[in-house]
């Protein structure tokens, strides 16, 4: 008997039925089971499209970013090591799509709950969103940059035409899905890499001052330290099944880890560091005026940077325009992947044009990463623990029924959960210090600790073991309960 698709309302798909798995071919696929026959990705496919997403020009800036919060280069260097660890968070959440051959918003209901689960996708949802934003904003900056040192200053009806043309090419990789994301992806990496040995010699050409005697405050660098994971490791977790689920369920669990762990990982190292060198270069400004990166370049390069700069800021957000597609779906919301993918692009395309002309991208950016661990880390320690009570079994019919099954609860709401996740979240923000964040806001920890903030790790351990203590004997009996 066909299983129906698993989006609130939609019958349009049949997970049971095969369909071809090949890009440039507008994928039909949203939350579904994927199928055996569909499942052709491999470890190596993963990797590449990690590497391809990260081989870009945003993970420089970060580099240069943390560099603005007074840190000598050895401070930044030691926050980019240390915090790029944590794709190993990244690995843990791709371990349960090979698993059910579904997203992470799907998978998150078993802990949650078909309708507790709302919730946290909702918050998702906006996440994704932020991050699409945040690229959709660097590309338009970039075109007025470039009108303005090569021609003349857009008027702001140019402006707004630009935000138009961005968010209608942002729309055609995510459209058609998954198979053309990941081709798309792992080519462009091979070009990528390129210039990023390029970047390395200009940068490496034309050093000044680097520092490993730092004089920045414990908070300052704590604060860099969770910008770097929440747009790293932390930042991906819940991206990490949305492109795993399409390996075979007897892939090895270490190799999917490995390849979702350093495929993403290796050149988000190396690209914030020659972004950190690069601040030594040039003045610390983060202004519209080419981002403040381009001084450290010479003329001739400038332009060729800035237009597969352009590129690249396209290929990654594919990644976040994708999933907040999926995340719609698990929302409720009763459309098609594709149709997701149009509404979110449209919503993204809005959002731009008012931070664009009415907003401050910088504070807005930097309040983004800190407040958006404030309900990842709670989600992710709720996950990959409920993942270890049940030995990673999961029933998929239970998963995908639209009412009942095993993940049903009361009224579709797992309590454990949210509760784990209110206090987690609550955790978190005793030891968040986002003073310079739009709102302002430094917890009582953080206060008491001059400034440092641990809101990752302490949203990460109070969710997951509240949820332990709360869930952990209905969950193992659970594992062990017959397929539906």
């Amino acid at each position: 008997m066909a299983t129906p698709s698993i989006a609130d309302g939609v019958v349009a798909v049949e997970a049971t039925e095969s369909q071809e798995y090949a890009p440039f071919k507008v994928e039909q696929r949203g939350i579904d089971l994927i199928p055996a026959a569909e499942r052709k990705m491999t470890p190596a496919g993963l990797f590449w499209l990690w590497a391809g997403a990260v081989f870009n020009v945003e993970f420089f800036f970060y580099g240069f970013l943390i560099s603005t919060f007074g840190l000598s280069f050895g401070q930044c260097l030691l926050a980019i090591v240390v915090g790029n660890l944590f794709y190993m968070l990244l690995g843990l959440a791709s371990l349960q799509g090979p698993e059910v051959g579904t997203t992470a918003f799907v998978v998150s209901r078993a802990p949650f709950g078909r309708n507790g689960n709302r919730v946290v996708a909702l918050f998702n949802w906006i996440t994704q969103v932020g991050f699409e934003v945040e690229g959709v904003f660097l590309v338009v900056a970039t075109v007025i940059f470039m009108f303005s040192r090569y021609a003349s200053a857009l008027p702001d009806a140019g402006k707004l035409a630009v935000v138009i043309l961005a968010a209608a090419v942002q729309l055609v990789v995510p459209l058609f899905g998954h198979a053309t994301l990941t081709k798309v992806l792992r080519y462009l990496s091979y070009v990528f890499i390129v210039l990023f040995a390029i970047l390395a010699v200009l940068v490496f050409q034309d050093l000044h001052g680097v520092s490993f005697d730092g004089t920045a405050s414990w908070a300052d660098w704590s604060t860099a330290l969770v910008v770097i994971i929440s747009v790293g490791g932390l930042g991906w977790t819940e991206n990490g099944n949305d492109y795993s689920r399409y390996l075979p369920a007897n892939t090895p669990k270490s190799k999917t880890f490995l390849a979702a762990t350093l495929g993403p990982g290796i050149p988000s190292v190396l690209l914030e560091i020659l972004g950190a060198l690069a601040a030594t270069a040039t003045t610390k400004t983060l202004d519209i005026q080419g981002l403040g990166i381009p001084q450290a370049f010479p003329d001739w390069f400038v332009l060729p940077f800035l237009l597969l700069a352009i590129v690249q800021l396209f290929a990654i957000n594919t990644i976040d325009l994708y999933s907040s597609g999926v995340t719609l779906q698990a929302l409720g919301l009763p459309v098609k992947r594709w149709g997701a993918v149009v509404i979110d692009t449209v919503i993204v395309a809005i959002v731009t044009a008012l931070v664009l002309f009415h907003g401050d991208f910088y504070h807005d950016l930097t309040g983004f990463f800190l407040y958006i661990v404030v309900w990842l880390g709670p989600w992710f320690g709720i996950l990959i623990v409920d993942y270890w009570l049940r030995r990673g079994r999961y029933d998929a019919n239970s998963l995908s029924a639209p009412r009942g099954g095993l993940y049903w609860r009361k009224g579709g709401i797992h309590w454990p959960a949210l509760i784990a996740q209110g206090l987690g979240m609550i955790a978190s923000l005793l030891w968040i210090n986002a003073s310079f964040a739009v709102p302002s806001f430094v917890g009582p920890i953080s206060s008491a600790l001059q400034g440092s903030d641990l809101s990752w790790l302490l949203g990460i351990v109070v969710g997951g073991f509240v949820y332990w203590v709360l869930a952990g004997p209905r969950v193992r009996r659970e594992a062990t309960a017959p397929a539906s």
